[in-house]
């Protein structure tokens, strides 16, 4: 008698919850290094070690997991905007640790996202409205976040406020993601360089009596 021939490896049971996770986990490093149109959910499957039934038990399609993750990078990159706002001491000589908490948050960001960061900023998917739409929501969100920071160092109205955070955002997402690449500078360093010089641009557009520092 002839032994079966061998299967995908049956992966533990766990939690649905813990096996969503997993499974986002999975199909981020994928769509991250491979891009969307070269992965397969038969290849985040046995990636994940789950059946193809319960991973469309999870996710309906391969796009409703693409958007799952995309979501779950904004969402990310949004809190992390946001938790390092709150760390800033609201005072007078706090306006270059707003911009720096800015600045921070999207090269740390980048730096522990690793690649899958091209998910947020550089999708090979954006001409599908439902991505393109995700995307903008949560680029809409980080920068609401970072406005909210920015109009309370300059006293800026809001729609002059929100254009400064998109240029500022713009600058430190580029210099995030350079930087990243090319590793010949550090994050720290990269931090310092992009604050002072979003900060010289900032100061100027501070009026009297806002909380700023000279």
């Amino acid at each position: 008698m002839t032994a079966p021939p061998p299967g995908r490896p049956r992966a533990a049971r766990m939690p649905a919850g813990v096996r969503r996770a997993q499974v986002l986990q999975v199909a981020q490093e994928l769509f991250a290094r491979e891009g969307y149109h070269h992965v397969s959910m038969d290849d985040i499957a046995d990636r994940a070690e789950v059946s193809k039934p319960v991973l469309y038990r999870h996710f309906p399609s391969k796009l409703d997991l693409y958007l799952a993750v995309v979501d779950h990078r904004g969402q990310e990159l949004v809190e992390r905007i946001d938790e390092a706002l709150a760390e800033v001491p609201v005072e007078a000589g706090s306006g270059r640790a707003v911009v720096r908490a800015i600045v921070q948050a999207y090269v740390e960001f980048v730096e522990q996202a690793g690649d899958s960061f091209s998910l947020l900023f550089e999708s090979d998917v954006t001409r599908d409205s439902d991505v393109r739409m995700r995307i903008e929501h949560a680029s809409a969100e980080a920068g609401r976040a970072v406005c909210r920071g920015l109009q309370g160092i300059s006293g800026l109205p809001a729609p002059e406020a929100e254009l400064l955070s998109t240029a500022l955002i713009g600058m430190t997402q580029v210099a995030a993601t350079s930087r990243y690449r090319r590793r010949d500078v550090g994050v720290q360093e990269t931090v310092d360089l992009v604050t002072a010089l979003a900060w010289r641009g900032v100061a100027g557009l501070v009026r009297p009596g806002t909380v700023a520092e000279p």
